[in-house]
């Protein structure tokens, strides 16, 4: 898939070069463990493919087919595909969320309040 993933944040819209699949990262902003995701940009909207954290704790219970890989507990959420994800900053974590697509990866939300929402480009 050639489409590329669309970032709009505030009036900025960003367009990032992608194969279809892109990865979230960010800390918890209570237990400050991390958490990765990893999203494919399909047909029927973005699905996420995969979840990981790197501990658990109070809202990070992982999925029931979690498996320990590499000091990850790793499982495949079961949801349907989104037309959109909104990402906000609380300002209680200790960074903003880093969204990776090929070998670029940026850091979005790094000012408490703020939200992004990620969308597929429309051709």
């Amino acid at each position: 898939m050639s489409a590329a993933l669309c970032l709009i944040a505030g009036g900025l819209i960003f367009a990032l070069p992608s194969d279809g699949r892109f990865r979230l990262e960010w800390t918890h902003s209570v237990e400050k463990v991390k958490w990765r995701e990893e999203w494919q940009q399909t047909p029927d909207g973005l699905t996420l493919e995969r979840a990981a954290i790197k501990g658990s704790g109070a809202g990070m219970e992982p999925g029931p087919d979690a498996r320990l890989v590499d000091g990850w507990l790793v499982w495949s959420p079961q949801i349907r595909p989104l037309p959109s994800l909104v990402i906000a900053s609380s300002g209680m974590t200790v960074s903003g969320w880093t969204l990776c697509a090929g070998e670029t990866c940026r850091v979005l939300g790094e000012k408490a309040g703020e939200a992004i929402t990620l969308r597929p480009c429309q051709k």
